[in-house]
Protein backbone atom coordinates (compact mmCIF):
# COMPACT_ATOMS: atom_id res chain seq x y z
CA UNK A 1 0.00 0.00 0.00
CA UNK A 2 1.39 3.12 -0.56
CA UNK A 3 2.64 5.63 1.89
CA UNK A 4 0.02 7.83 3.31
CA UNK A 5 0.76 11.46 4.74
CA UNK A 6 0.67 12.43 7.82
CA UNK A 7 -2.34 15.03 7.96
CA UNK A 8 -4.57 12.45 5.93
CA UNK A 9 -3.51 9.29 7.96
CA UNK A 10 -4.24 11.20 11.85
CA UNK A 11 -7.44 13.13 9.89
CA UNK A 12 -9.82 13.02 13.07
CA UNK A 13 -12.73 10.96 12.13
CA UNK A 14 -14.86 11.99 15.51
CA UNK A 15 -15.17 15.12 17.78
CA UNK A 16 -13.58 13.22 20.45
CA UNK A 17 -10.61 12.77 18.43
CA UNK A 18 -9.96 16.44 17.56
CA UNK A 19 -7.14 18.75 19.11
CA UNK A 20 -8.58 21.74 20.60
CA UNK A 21 -11.34 24.01 18.94
CA UNK A 22 -13.71 22.84 22.01
CA UNK A 23 -15.92 26.04 22.01
CA UNK A 24 -16.91 24.96 18.71
CA UNK A 25 -17.17 20.90 19.28
CA UNK A 26 -19.05 21.72 22.69
CA UNK A 27 -22.08 23.65 20.61
CA UNK A 28 -22.30 21.17 17.76
CA UNK A 29 -22.46 18.35 19.51
CA UNK A 30 -25.11 19.93 21.66
CA UNK A 31 -27.52 20.63 19.02
CA UNK A 32 -26.94 17.22 17.43
CA UNK A 33 -27.72 15.53 20.58
CA UNK A 34 -30.98 17.92 21.27
CA UNK A 35 -31.91 17.96 17.49
CA UNK A 36 -31.81 21.66 17.38
CA UNK A 37 -30.33 22.04 14.01
CA UNK A 38 -29.57 25.01 12.06
CA UNK A 39 -29.87 24.35 8.07
CA UNK A 40 -26.68 26.63 7.22
CA UNK A 41 -23.37 26.72 8.91
CA UNK A 42 -20.57 28.65 8.78
CA UNK A 43 -16.51 27.50 9.88
CA UNK A 44 -14.27 30.37 9.62
CA UNK A 45 -10.60 30.29 10.85
CA UNK A 46 -7.10 30.35 9.38
CA UNK A 47 -5.75 27.41 7.12
CA UNK A 48 -5.17 24.07 9.04
CA UNK A 49 -7.06 24.32 11.91
CA UNK A 50 -10.14 22.17 11.07
CA UNK A 51 -12.52 23.64 9.34
CA UNK A 52 -13.04 21.43 6.70
CA UNK A 53 -12.55 18.21 9.10
CA UNK A 54 -14.76 19.78 11.54
CA UNK A 55 -17.65 19.91 8.41
CA UNK A 56 -17.08 16.44 7.73
CA UNK A 57 -17.98 15.20 10.78
CA UNK A 58 -21.01 16.65 11.53
CA UNK A 59 -21.85 15.17 8.01
CA UNK A 60 -21.12 12.20 9.02
CA UNK A 61 -23.46 12.82 12.30
CA UNK A 62 -26.17 13.75 10.35
CA UNK A 63 -26.19 10.32 8.51
CA UNK A 64 -24.90 8.06 10.03
CA UNK A 65 -27.09 4.73 9.67
CA UNK A 66 -27.56 4.70 13.81
CA UNK A 67 -29.22 7.84 13.51
CA UNK A 68 -28.30 11.51 14.23
CA UNK A 69 -25.82 11.49 16.73
CA UNK A 70 -22.79 13.46 18.55
CA UNK A 71 -20.77 9.85 18.23
CA UNK A 72 -21.56 8.83 14.77
CA UNK A 73 -20.05 4.79 15.00
CA UNK A 74 -17.63 5.21 12.11
CA UNK A 75 -18.19 1.75 10.44
CA UNK A 76 -21.47 2.00 8.95
CA UNK A 77 -21.72 2.45 4.90
CA UNK A 78 -22.54 6.08 5.28
CA UNK A 79 -19.87 6.90 7.63
CA UNK A 80 -16.93 4.90 5.52
CA UNK A 81 -18.02 6.31 2.58
CA UNK A 82 -17.92 9.65 3.98
CA UNK A 83 -14.49 8.94 5.21
CA UNK A 84 -13.62 7.81 2.14
CA UNK A 85 -15.03 11.19 0.32
CA UNK A 86 -17.21 9.11 -1.57
CA UNK A 87 -20.72 9.50 -0.23
CA UNK A 88 -23.30 10.34 -2.99
CA UNK A 89 -25.03 12.84 -0.42
CA UNK A 90 -22.04 14.88 0.71
CA UNK A 91 -21.49 17.27 -2.23
CA UNK A 92 -18.19 18.83 -1.80
CA UNK A 93 -17.31 21.85 -3.92
CA UNK A 94 -14.25 23.76 -4.31
CA UNK A 95 -15.47 27.39 -4.64
CA UNK A 96 -12.36 28.63 -5.55
CA UNK A 97 -12.17 26.59 -9.00
CA UNK A 98 -16.14 27.34 -8.98
CA UNK A 99 -16.75 31.28 -8.95
CA UNK A 100 -19.11 31.42 -11.94
CA UNK A 101 -22.50 31.58 -11.53
CA UNK A 102 -23.51 29.00 -13.98
CA UNK A 103 -21.64 26.60 -11.55
CA UNK A 104 -23.72 28.37 -8.57
CA UNK A 105 -27.01 27.61 -10.42
CA UNK A 106 -25.88 24.17 -11.59
CA UNK A 107 -25.30 23.23 -8.27
CA UNK A 108 -28.57 24.65 -6.78
CA UNK A 109 -30.72 22.90 -9.67
CA UNK A 110 -30.29 18.89 -7.01
CA UNK A 111 -31.29 20.62 -4.34
CA UNK A 112 -35.12 20.30 -4.48
CA UNK A 113 -34.13 16.52 -5.07
CA UNK A 114 -34.60 14.46 -1.99
CA UNK A 115 -31.21 12.17 -0.78
CA UNK A 116 -30.04 8.78 -2.82
CA UNK A 117 -29.25 7.39 0.35
CA UNK A 118 -28.49 9.52 3.63
CA UNK A 119 -30.97 11.40 5.37
CA UNK A 120 -29.64 14.75 4.87
CA UNK A 121 -27.89 16.33 1.52
CA UNK A 122 -25.08 18.06 2.66
CA UNK A 123 -23.76 20.92 0.35
CA UNK A 124 -20.27 21.41 1.95
CA UNK A 125 -18.67 24.70 -0.04
CA UNK A 126 -14.77 25.04 0.68
CA UNK A 127 -13.70 28.75 0.50
CA UNK A 128 -16.93 29.93 -0.01
CA UNK A 129 -15.18 33.52 -0.12
CA UNK A 130 -13.90 33.31 -3.58
CA UNK A 131 -17.51 33.21 -5.63
CA UNK A 132 -18.78 36.04 -7.56
CA UNK A 133 -21.40 38.87 -6.59
CA UNK A 134 -23.65 37.00 -8.86
CA UNK A 135 -22.86 33.54 -7.11
CA UNK A 136 -24.09 34.82 -3.99
CA UNK A 137 -27.46 36.05 -5.02
CA UNK A 138 -28.13 33.23 -7.00
CA UNK A 139 -27.54 31.19 -3.67
CA UNK A 140 -29.06 33.65 -1.07
CA UNK A 141 -32.78 32.36 -1.33
CA UNK A 142 -31.75 28.71 -1.00
CA UNK A 143 -29.46 29.16 1.93
CA UNK A 144 -32.04 31.22 3.64
CA UNK A 145 -34.91 28.88 2.77
CA UNK A 146 -33.70 25.07 1.79
CA UNK A 147 -35.65 22.35 1.79
CA UNK A 148 -35.56 20.35 5.01
CA UNK A 149 -33.94 17.75 4.04
CA UNK A 150 -30.54 19.67 3.09
CA UNK A 151 -27.91 21.87 5.18
CA UNK A 152 -25.15 23.59 3.72
CA UNK A 153 -21.86 23.80 5.88
CA UNK A 154 -19.60 26.45 4.39
CA UNK A 155 -16.06 27.12 5.30
CA UNK A 156 -13.76 29.84 4.59
CA UNK A 157 -10.30 31.40 5.75
CA UNK A 158 -11.86 34.90 5.06
CA UNK A 159 -15.08 35.90 6.36
CA UNK A 160 -14.67 40.01 5.71
CA UNK A 161 -15.25 39.15 1.99
CA UNK A 162 -18.73 37.34 2.72
CA UNK A 163 -21.95 39.46 2.04
CA UNK A 164 -24.01 40.58 5.18
CA UNK A 165 -26.75 39.06 3.50
CA UNK A 166 -25.41 35.16 3.84
CA UNK A 167 -23.71 35.50 7.18
CA UNK A 168 -26.77 36.66 8.82
CA UNK A 169 -28.31 33.69 7.38
CA UNK A 170 -25.67 31.41 8.72
CA UNK A 171 -24.89 30.28 12.43
CA UNK A 172 -21.03 31.43 12.24
CA UNK A 173 -18.27 29.15 14.29
CA UNK A 174 -14.57 30.91 14.60
CA UNK A 175 -12.23 28.18 14.57
CA UNK A 176 -8.74 29.60 16.94
CA UNK A 177 -5.20 29.39 15.96
CA UNK A 178 -3.82 26.32 18.06
CA UNK A 179 -1.54 26.70 20.80
CA UNK A 180 2.12 25.48 20.31
CA UNK A 181 1.69 23.32 23.82
CA UNK A 182 -1.42 21.79 22.20
CA UNK A 183 0.45 20.96 18.86
CA UNK A 184 3.27 20.31 20.84
CA UNK A 185 0.90 17.46 22.45
CA UNK A 186 -0.34 16.16 19.18
CA UNK A 187 2.73 15.70 17.28
CA UNK A 188 4.21 13.44 20.49
CA UNK A 189 1.45 11.12 20.74
CA UNK A 190 1.78 10.66 16.50
CA UNK A 191 5.33 10.40 16.69
CA UNK A 192 4.87 7.26 19.37
CA UNK A 193 2.25 5.85 17.86
CA UNK A 194 4.32 5.97 14.59
CA UNK A 195 7.30 4.60 16.56
CA UNK A 196 9.58 7.77 15.64
CA UNK A 197 12.49 8.62 17.92
CA UNK A 198 12.16 12.63 18.53
CA UNK A 199 14.30 15.13 20.72
CA UNK A 200 11.48 17.58 22.60
CA UNK A 201 13.22 21.00 21.26
CA UNK A 202 13.26 19.70 17.93
CA UNK A 203 8.89 19.22 18.30
CA UNK A 204 8.49 22.75 20.00
CA UNK A 205 10.39 24.21 16.75
CA UNK A 206 8.11 22.20 14.32
CA UNK A 207 4.88 23.59 16.59
CA UNK A 208 6.28 27.01 16.52
CA UNK A 209 6.93 27.04 12.68
CA UNK A 210 3.23 26.00 12.05
CA UNK A 211 1.99 28.93 13.68
CA UNK A 212 -1.18 27.64 14.84
CA UNK A 213 -2.06 25.46 12.11
CA UNK A 214 -2.17 21.90 12.81
CA UNK A 215 -2.10 20.72 9.17
CA UNK A 216 0.99 22.58 8.46
CA UNK A 217 2.66 20.99 11.47
CA UNK A 218 2.01 17.69 10.31
CA UNK A 219 3.26 18.49 6.99
CA UNK A 220 6.39 20.06 8.91
CA UNK A 221 6.80 16.63 10.75
CA UNK A 222 6.87 14.68 7.88
CA UNK A 223 9.15 16.92 5.91
CA UNK A 224 11.65 16.89 9.35
CA UNK A 225 11.25 13.15 9.35
CA UNK A 226 12.31 12.48 5.63
CA UNK A 227 15.41 14.76 6.39
CA UNK A 228 16.25 13.11 9.48
CA UNK A 229 16.17 9.77 7.84
CA UNK A 230 13.38 8.32 10.42
CA UNK A 231 14.15 10.64 13.37
CA UNK A 232 13.61 14.13 14.77
CA UNK A 233 16.76 15.57 15.72
CA UNK A 234 17.22 19.50 17.21
CA UNK A 235 19.79 20.81 15.36
CA UNK A 236 18.64 18.69 11.61
CA UNK A 237 14.75 20.19 12.51
CA UNK A 238 16.78 23.72 13.03
CA UNK A 239 18.62 23.57 9.88
CA UNK A 240 15.45 22.33 7.56
CA UNK A 241 13.60 25.32 8.80
CA UNK A 242 16.09 28.02 8.55
CA UNK A 243 15.63 29.09 11.98
CA UNK A 244 17.82 30.73 14.51
CA UNK A 245 20.40 29.09 16.33
CA UNK A 246 19.27 30.69 20.45
CA UNK A 247 22.86 30.69 21.44
CA UNK A 248 23.40 33.51 19.29
CA UNK A 249 20.29 35.42 20.94
CA UNK A 250 21.54 34.24 24.42
CA UNK A 251 25.00 36.02 23.44
CA UNK A 252 23.35 39.32 22.23
CA UNK A 253 21.20 39.39 25.63
CA UNK A 254 24.24 38.81 27.59
CA UNK A 255 25.80 41.78 25.89
CA UNK A 256 23.25 43.69 26.22
CA UNK A 257 23.33 42.50 30.35
CA UNK A 258 27.05 43.23 30.73
CA UNK A 259 26.54 46.54 28.58
CA UNK A 260 29.20 45.05 26.01
CA UNK A 261 29.19 46.54 22.80
CA UNK A 262 31.87 44.40 21.22
CA UNK A 263 30.69 41.13 21.69
CA UNK A 264 27.06 42.29 20.59
CA UNK A 265 29.03 43.48 17.42
CA UNK A 266 31.02 40.16 17.37
CA UNK A 267 27.70 38.18 17.16
CA UNK A 268 25.96 40.31 14.68
CA UNK A 269 29.49 39.65 12.38
CA UNK A 270 29.02 36.00 12.88
CA UNK A 271 24.95 35.94 11.97
CA UNK A 272 26.26 38.33 9.05
CA UNK A 273 28.51 35.17 7.77
CA UNK A 274 25.98 32.67 8.43
CA UNK A 275 23.82 34.66 6.04
CA UNK A 276 20.72 34.42 8.53
CA UNK A 277 17.81 36.91 7.98
CA UNK A 278 18.34 40.43 10.65
CA UNK A 279 14.41 40.20 10.23
CA UNK A 280 14.25 36.84 12.17
CA UNK A 281 16.91 37.25 14.45
CA UNK A 282 15.47 40.52 15.76
CA UNK A 283 12.04 38.58 15.84
CA UNK A 284 13.31 35.74 18.33
CA UNK A 285 15.22 38.33 19.98
CA UNK A 286 11.88 40.28 21.15
CA UNK A 287 10.36 36.29 21.64
CA UNK A 288 13.48 35.90 23.81
CA UNK A 289 12.96 39.19 26.13
CA UNK A 290 9.08 38.40 26.65
CA UNK A 291 10.19 34.81 28.00
CA UNK A 292 12.45 36.98 30.29
CA UNK A 293 10.21 39.16 31.29
CA UNK A 294 7.66 36.23 32.71
CA UNK A 295 10.60 34.32 33.88
CA UNK A 296 10.91 37.56 36.73
CA UNK A 297 7.42 38.09 37.65
CA UNK A 298 6.33 33.99 37.25
CA UNK A 299 9.58 32.27 37.61
CA UNK A 300 7.47 28.57 37.13
CA UNK A 301 7.18 30.05 33.72
CA UNK A 302 10.32 29.11 32.97
CA UNK A 303 10.33 25.64 34.45
CA UNK A 304 10.19 23.01 32.05
CA UNK A 305 11.38 24.71 28.96
CA UNK A 306 14.45 24.85 26.66
CA UNK A 307 17.46 26.71 28.03
CA UNK A 308 15.24 27.07 31.36
CA UNK A 309 18.69 27.45 33.06
CA UNK A 310 20.13 29.76 30.27
CA UNK A 311 16.71 31.83 30.63
CA UNK A 312 16.72 32.29 34.10
CA UNK A 313 20.27 33.47 34.33
CA UNK A 314 19.60 36.22 32.25
CA UNK A 315 16.46 37.14 33.85
CA UNK A 316 18.42 37.79 36.92
CA UNK A 317 20.99 39.35 35.40
CA UNK A 318 19.00 42.31 33.49
CA UNK A 319 16.69 44.30 35.57
CA UNK A 320 12.52 45.08 34.61
CA UNK A 321 13.14 48.05 33.71
CA UNK A 322 15.81 47.13 31.20
CA UNK A 323 13.74 44.12 30.14
CA UNK A 324 10.55 46.32 29.04
CA UNK A 325 12.89 49.03 27.53
CA UNK A 326 14.63 46.34 25.21
CA UNK A 327 11.06 44.86 24.43
CA UNK A 328 9.70 48.61 23.02
CA UNK A 329 13.10 49.27 21.02
CA UNK A 330 12.59 45.39 19.55
CA UNK A 331 8.97 46.34 18.69
CA UNK A 332 9.77 49.41 16.92
CA UNK A 333 12.65 48.00 15.25
CA UNK A 334 10.92 45.45 13.62
CA UNK A 335 8.62 48.29 12.35
CA UNK A 336 11.76 50.42 11.07
CA UNK A 337 14.25 47.50 10.02
CA UNK A 338 12.44 47.92 6.41
CA UNK A 339 13.38 50.92 5.88
CA UNK A 340 17.34 50.71 7.00
CA UNK A 341 19.44 50.94 4.15
CA UNK A 342 21.20 47.54 4.90
CA UNK A 343 19.36 44.89 7.32
CA UNK A 344 22.72 44.09 9.36
CA UNK A 345 23.23 47.73 10.09
CA UNK A 346 19.78 48.58 10.59
CA UNK A 347 19.69 45.73 13.38
CA UNK A 348 23.27 46.80 14.95
CA UNK A 349 21.89 50.42 15.14
CA UNK A 350 18.75 49.03 16.95
CA UNK A 351 21.12 46.65 19.21
CA UNK A 352 22.88 50.41 19.99
CA UNK A 353 20.36 52.07 20.41
CA UNK A 354 19.23 49.77 23.58
CA UNK A 355 22.78 50.29 24.99
CA UNK A 356 22.54 54.20 24.58
CA UNK A 357 18.52 54.11 26.33
CA UNK A 358 19.55 52.08 28.97
CA UNK A 359 17.70 53.92 32.25
CA UNK A 360 21.24 53.66 34.00
CA UNK A 361 23.39 54.75 30.94
CA UNK A 362 23.66 58.21 31.68
CA UNK A 363 23.02 58.74 35.03
CA UNK A 364 25.41 56.77 36.21
CA UNK A 365 28.03 58.92 34.16
CA UNK A 366 26.25 61.99 35.54
CA UNK A 367 26.60 60.66 39.23
CA UNK A 368 30.20 60.10 39.13
CA UNK A 369 31.19 63.81 37.72
CA UNK A 370 28.66 65.05 40.39
CA UNK A 371 30.04 62.91 43.05
CA UNK A 372 33.50 64.29 43.32
CA UNK A 373 32.86 68.16 43.56
CA UNK A 374 30.00 67.30 46.20
CA UNK A 375 33.24 66.24 48.88
CA UNK A 376 35.04 69.85 48.00
CA UNK A 377 31.87 72.10 47.50
CA UNK A 378 31.89 74.93 49.69
CA UNK A 379 28.73 75.85 52.01
CA UNK A 380 28.17 78.71 50.63
CA UNK A 381 26.66 79.88 47.16
CA UNK A 382 29.37 80.24 44.47
CA UNK A 383 28.35 82.58 41.66
CA UNK A 384 27.67 80.84 38.41
CA UNK A 385 28.31 83.36 35.16
CA UNK A 386 25.08 83.53 32.48
CA UNK A 387 24.31 84.43 29.52
CA UNK A 388 21.78 87.92 28.62
CA UNK A 389 18.06 86.68 27.86
CA UNK A 390 17.14 86.65 24.37
CA UNK A 391 14.47 89.92 23.83
CA UNK A 392 12.10 88.32 21.78
CA UNK A 393 10.35 87.02 23.84
CA UNK A 394 8.27 89.38 25.89
CA UNK A 395 6.36 87.27 28.34
CA UNK A 396 9.63 85.98 29.70
CA UNK A 397 8.91 82.17 29.29
CA UNK A 398 11.83 80.28 27.81
CA UNK A 399 14.31 81.69 30.37
CA UNK A 400 16.88 79.12 32.04
CA UNK A 401 19.39 79.85 34.53
CA UNK A 402 21.95 79.82 31.45
CA UNK A 403 20.44 82.79 29.71
CA UNK A 404 20.75 84.96 33.50
CA UNK A 405 23.49 87.37 33.73
CA UNK A 406 23.39 88.24 37.43
CA UNK A 407 25.33 85.15 39.87
CA UNK A 408 22.69 82.02 39.94
CA UNK A 409 24.13 80.26 43.61
CA UNK A 410 24.87 76.54 43.30
CA UNK A 411 22.91 74.00 45.21
CA UNK A 412 23.43 73.91 48.61
CA UNK A 413 23.10 70.57 50.96
CA UNK A 414 20.51 70.65 53.53
CA UNK A 415 22.03 72.58 56.85
CA UNK A 416 21.26 69.33 58.49
CA UNK A 417 23.72 66.86 58.01
CA UNK A 418 23.50 63.06 57.93
CA UNK A 419 23.63 61.52 61.29
CA UNK A 420 27.21 59.15 60.74
CA UNK A 421 29.83 59.27 57.69
CA UNK A 422 32.41 56.82 56.94
CA UNK A 423 35.91 57.56 55.45
CA UNK A 424 35.32 57.25 52.45
CA UNK A 425 32.41 59.74 52.58
CA UNK A 426 28.79 59.94 53.37
CA UNK A 427 26.30 57.35 51.61
CA UNK A 428 25.39 59.91 49.42
CA UNK A 429 28.72 59.56 47.74
CA UNK A 430 29.01 56.13 48.04
CA UNK A 431 26.12 55.40 46.48
CA UNK A 432 26.83 57.55 43.55
CA UNK A 433 29.45 55.43 42.86
CA UNK A 434 28.21 52.04 43.55
CA UNK A 435 27.32 51.73 39.74
CA UNK A 436 24.15 50.16 40.44
CA UNK A 437 20.55 50.60 38.64
CA UNK A 438 16.95 49.58 38.45
CA UNK A 439 15.43 48.89 41.95
CA UNK A 440 18.56 48.27 43.36
CA UNK A 441 19.85 51.88 42.80
CA UNK A 442 16.61 52.67 44.45
CA UNK A 443 16.84 50.75 46.96
CA UNK A 444 20.40 52.41 47.95
CA UNK A 445 18.72 55.71 47.03
CA UNK A 446 16.25 55.47 49.83
CA UNK A 447 18.11 53.94 52.46
CA UNK A 448 20.02 56.06 55.25
CA UNK A 449 23.02 54.67 56.67
CA UNK A 450 22.35 54.95 61.13
CA UNK A 451 26.12 53.11 61.35
CA UNK A 452 28.85 51.18 60.18
CA UNK A 453 30.61 48.44 62.84
CA UNK A 454 32.98 46.69 60.79
CA UNK A 455 31.89 44.83 58.20
CA UNK A 456 28.29 45.52 59.27
CA UNK A 457 26.10 48.09 58.09
CA UNK A 458 22.80 48.76 59.53
CA UNK A 459 20.56 51.25 57.53
CA UNK A 460 16.91 52.47 57.79
CA UNK A 461 13.87 52.58 54.83
CA UNK A 462 11.27 54.57 55.24
CA UNK A 463 7.88 52.59 55.19
CA UNK A 464 6.79 53.82 52.51
CA UNK A 465 9.49 52.64 50.76
CA UNK A 466 9.56 49.52 52.47
CA UNK A 467 8.28 47.33 49.08
CA UNK A 468 11.62 47.40 47.99
CA UNK A 469 13.38 44.91 50.78
CA UNK A 470 13.38 41.81 48.40
CA UNK A 471 16.34 39.52 49.11
CA UNK A 472 17.58 39.80 45.75
CA UNK A 473 17.93 43.60 45.36
CA UNK A 474 19.29 43.28 49.14
CA UNK A 475 22.04 41.37 47.88
CA UNK A 476 23.03 42.95 44.83
CA UNK A 477 23.45 45.94 47.18
CA UNK A 478 25.33 44.03 49.34
CA UNK A 479 27.81 42.90 46.45
CA UNK A 480 28.13 46.28 45.42
CA UNK A 481 29.02 47.24 48.91
CA UNK A 482 31.89 44.80 49.54
CA UNK A 483 33.33 45.88 45.83
CA UNK A 484 33.31 48.97 47.29
CA UNK A 485 34.89 48.68 50.61
CA UNK A 486 37.05 45.74 49.14
CA UNK A 487 35.96 43.49 52.32
CA UNK A 488 33.06 41.02 53.25
CA UNK A 489 29.77 43.23 53.97
CA UNK A 490 26.45 42.58 56.05
CA UNK A 491 23.37 44.71 55.54
CA UNK A 492 21.16 44.98 58.55
CA UNK A 493 18.19 46.97 57.69
CA UNK A 494 14.97 48.55 59.78
CA UNK A 495 11.92 50.13 58.76
CA UNK A 496 11.25 53.61 60.34
CA UNK A 497 8.62 56.75 59.69
CA UNK A 498 9.24 59.45 56.86
CA UNK A 499 10.08 61.77 59.39
CA UNK A 500 12.86 59.80 60.89
CA UNK A 501 14.71 59.21 57.65
CA UNK A 502 15.73 62.64 56.07
CA UNK A 503 19.15 62.17 55.01
CA UNK A 504 18.44 59.42 52.46
CA UNK A 505 20.52 60.47 48.56
CA UNK A 506 17.06 60.79 47.06
CA UNK A 507 15.81 62.96 49.86
CA UNK A 508 19.59 64.98 49.37
CA UNK A 509 19.61 64.75 45.77
CA UNK A 510 15.68 66.28 45.47
CA UNK A 511 16.96 68.91 47.82
CA UNK A 512 19.69 69.95 45.48
CA UNK A 513 17.78 69.93 42.66
CA UNK A 514 14.76 72.28 44.62
CA UNK A 515 17.88 74.85 45.57
CA UNK A 516 19.34 74.64 41.73
CA UNK A 517 15.83 75.65 40.52
CA UNK A 518 14.92 78.01 43.15
CA UNK A 519 18.37 79.94 42.57
CA UNK A 520 17.84 79.69 38.94
CA UNK A 521 14.58 81.25 39.47
CA UNK A 522 16.03 84.13 41.11
CA UNK A 523 18.43 84.96 39.24
CA UNK A 524 16.48 85.23 36.41
CA UNK A 525 13.89 87.63 38.56
CA UNK A 526 16.87 89.60 39.21
CA UNK A 527 18.25 90.28 35.84
CA UNK A 528 17.95 93.76 34.55
CA UNK A 529 17.15 92.61 31.23
CA UNK A 530 14.04 90.74 32.29
CA UNK A 531 13.07 93.44 35.07
CA UNK A 532 13.30 95.85 31.71
CA UNK A 533 10.90 93.81 30.13
CA UNK A 534 8.49 93.06 32.80
CA UNK A 535 8.35 96.67 33.06
CA UNK A 536 7.63 97.57 29.36
CA UNK A 537 5.40 94.92 28.21
CA UNK A 538 3.70 93.98 32.17
CA UNK A 539 5.35 90.48 31.45
CA UNK A 540 5.60 87.76 34.03
CA UNK A 541 8.98 85.10 34.01
CA UNK A 542 7.11 81.40 33.81
CA UNK A 543 8.99 79.76 36.82
CA UNK A 544 7.96 76.30 35.65
CA UNK A 545 10.24 76.74 32.27
CA UNK A 546 13.16 78.25 33.39
CA UNK A 547 15.63 75.30 34.07
CA UNK A 548 18.87 75.09 36.08
CA UNK A 549 22.66 74.63 35.09
CA UNK A 550 23.23 70.67 35.52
Amino acid sequence: MSYQVLARKWRPKSFPAMVGQEHVLRALINALDNDRLHHAYLFTGTRGVGKTTVARIFAKSLNCENGVTSNPCGVCSACTEIDQGRFVDLIEVDAASRTKVEDTRELLENVQYAPTRGRFKVYLIDEVHMLSSHSFNALLKTLEEPPPHVKFLLATTDPQKLPVTILSRCLQFNLKRMAPEMIVGHLEYVLTEEGINFDNPAVMQISEGADGSMRDALSLLDQAIAYGGGKLVDDEVRAMLGTIDRSYVYKLLRGLADADAVSILETVNGLAQQGLDFTAVLAELVSQLHKLALAQVVPETAEGVADQDTIKALAQAISQEDIQLYYQIGLIGRRDLPFAPELRSGFEMIMLRMLAFRPDAGSQQRQATNAAPQTARPSTPQPTPAAAPSAHSNTGSGFSAQQAKPAAPAAVVSESSPPSATAAGSWHEIVAQLGLRGMAQQLAANSEMISRDGGVIRLALSSQHASLRRKSLEMQLQDALQKYFGESINLEFSTASGTQVQHTPAVIDKRQAENRQQAAVDAINADPNVQRIQESFNAQVVTDSVRPIE
